[in-house]
């Protein structure tokens, strides 16, 4: 049998997961099964991918990316030093780490699998991360919300009948779905959300934060120093995870910058009561999210079973104190919010191996998709008015025809627009792609038949039929507003693949090959291998001497790069 893997894509962290001896089992190296959704650059100009890029991170902010999720489904290219990518191609190095990982493991070759994305993920970023699989040598059979995935996360041990609610609140991406569960029929009842709310933001609340303590207390602007930059991105994430445990979280980043000879230290401490103040207004959407699912879903708050927390951001103390004031009951979260969604995909995957075939998956589109057609709007002629072909909330898979008419006699063309939203001019919704259908000049009011179609992968194709002359068109929405054809699929493909085994020699400013002396490198890979493991202080200082040797290095500063060294080196002796 061939093996398909379930696949989180997370936008801060990412999981793999394969039904294992019957059960679903994060595949994990070196005990940890969570690889953060980080791609970058290392010495010698290779990929990078987890935790390696991102300890990294605050060393070479401009090799190294994080949060891509947010990007995709747009052609905004991602420059890492000498490189460019596009979204597709960074989350592809990202599926290929993941599987390499899972082939070592299981020991067989994976070409297949089911991934997750977010359940508000419009047509065009479904569309992104599919590409990414196969730019990565994999066939995605299946992709799920993950809201959806996470309920069957839950209900392969508790298959009782129930409606639940999940909250799913990760680095980047916010849902909410209600999932009723029947008689081993998993139906998703109405889902909403917003692509650009999470912890990412919480963080830049606490950088902004910092930045504006810094310029107050010291007098410096920093925004334009991206090591800077970095620094404080880390040590805000290192206190909204601590702020989860504790009431109150110390920030110190010693050197984090020079005020003329002046080195700047800071040192701050942020209570969890200011942290929640600073990011009620998310929260609050957060809530108001719930209140629509639960009116798209017919159904009072007390109706509700069961609430799922997923995601890494629903540690945050108060959002578990909102949910229970909600509805009167504590939310779950026995499974790991990092992991459920993972093993959720994995539990699908395997019905997509033919195993557990006794439970139906049902999921939904959570936008409208019509076209425009000439009409009124609130009683106000328009030649874009917005006509839904296949509702928000449809169970996928979806198909609907509807009858045009064209406006004027021999009408030699028509243009089929397609949107995704909710606003009665079309012009307010998402673009899917244009169309132009030929016509055979017939009289004005001749019948164009039009069929949308939405797959359980929530990918759209239309048809369009001229009634009277049988003439047809279809289309497959597969690459709308993407730059990938085809031929450039496979022109990434060639590119991922030589980008993962890339292994170039530093160059300096002026194009000859730097040399670092031997023992100084072999000292900073030392250094550089610790890290993950450090004390958070040790680790601080670790990289602020790394930065001070480079630079040294860089200034043919070879004695200050060496007392530098010797400072290295006395930390190593104390870990060791």
């Amino acid at each position: 049998m061939e093996p398909i893997v379930g696949i989180d894509l997370g936008t801060t962290n990412s999981e793999i997961a394969f039904i294992i001896n019957k059960n679903a089992e994060i595949i994990k190296d070196n005990d940890n099964g969570i690889v953060p959704s980080c791609v970058g650059l290392g010495d010698n100009e290779e990929i990078i991918v987890g935790m390696e890029a991102l300890n990294r991170f605050v060393l070479a902010p401009d090799a190294t990316v994080l949060s891509v999720k947010r990007l995709m489904g747009t052609t905004e290219k991602i420059v890492l030093k000498d490189s460019s990518y596009l979204p597709q191609e960074i989350s592809a190095f990202i599926l290929k780490a993941l599987k390499e990982r899972a082939e070592k493991k299981i020991k067989q070759t994976i070409s297949k699998a089911v991934i997750t994305v977010p359940a508000y993920f419009t047509d065009v970023q479904r569309n992104a991360t599919k590409e990414a699989g196969e730019i990565a040598g994999m066939e995605v059979v299946r992709i799920i919300n993950e809201p959806t995935a996470a309920a069957l996360a839950y209900e392969s041990d508790n298959p009782d009948n129930q409606r639940i609610l999940v909250y799913d609140l990760g680095g980047g991406t916010f849902d909410v779905s209600i999932v009723k569960i029947e008689n081993g029929v998993v139906e998703v009842l109405s889902s909403t959300g917003d692509n650009h709310l999470g912890g990412d933001d919480f963080d830049m609340k606490i950088v902004d934060l910092l930045v504006t303590y810094l310029s107050e207390n010291n007098k410096i602007s920093v925004t334009n120093d991206k090591t800077v930059m970095a620094r404080l991105k880390r040590a805000a994430i290192d206190a909204k995870i601590t702020l989860s445990n504790l009431p109150y979280a110390k920030i110190e980043e010693d050197h984090i910058a020079k005020k003329g000879w002046k080195d700047i230290h800071l040192s701050y401490e942020l209570s969890r009561i200011d942290f929640e103040e600073m990011i009620d207004e998310y929260l609050s959407r957060t809530n108001d999210s719930i209140s629509k699912a639960l009116k798209d879903a017919a159904l009072l708050p007390s109706a509700i079973d069961k609430i799922i927390l997923v995601g890494g951001s629903t540690r945050i103390p108060k959002i578990s104190e909102m949910i229970e004031k909600k509805f009167g009951k504590l939310p779950h979260s026995e499974i790991d919010p990092d992991l459920c969604v993972a093993l959720g995909a994995a539990i699908q995957a395997g019905r997509e191996m033919g195993m557990d075939s006794s439970s139906v998956l049902l999921d939904i589109t959570p936008y409208t998709f019509g076209t425009s057609a000439i009409g009124y709007i609130d009683s106000v002629y328009s030649l874009t008015k917005f006509v839904p072909m296949i509702r928000r909330n449809s169970k996928l898979p979806a198909g609907k025809s509807e009858a045009f008419y064209t406006a004027v006699d021999n009408q030699e063309k028509v243009d089929i627009t397609v949107y995704q939203g909710e606003e009665p001019n079309a012009l307010g919704n998402v673009l899917i792609g244009t169309y132009s259908f030929t016509l055979s000049k017939a009289p004005s009011g001749s019948v164009i038949i039009l069929r949308f179609e939405l797959d359980i992968n929530g990918i759209l194709k239309i048809e369009a039929i001229e009634k009277e002359s049988g003439k047809k068109i279809n289309a497959v929405v597969e690459n709308a507003l993407s730059e990938f054809s085809g031929q450039d699929l496979a022109a990434s493909k060639a590119k991922i693949e030589q980008g993962w085994g890339k292994g170039l020699e530093l160059l300096d400013k002026n194009g000859s090959e730097t040399i670092m002396p031997d023992e100084i490198n072999k000292i900073i890979e030392q250094a550089e291998s610790v890290l993950e493991e450090a004390p958070e202080e040790d680790r601080d200082e670790i990289i602020n001497l790394i930065e001070d040797i480079k630079d040294a290095i860089d200034d043919d500063r070879l004695d200050d790069a060496k007392e530098s060294c010797n400072e290295l080196e006395e930390i190593l002796f104390y870990l060791g």
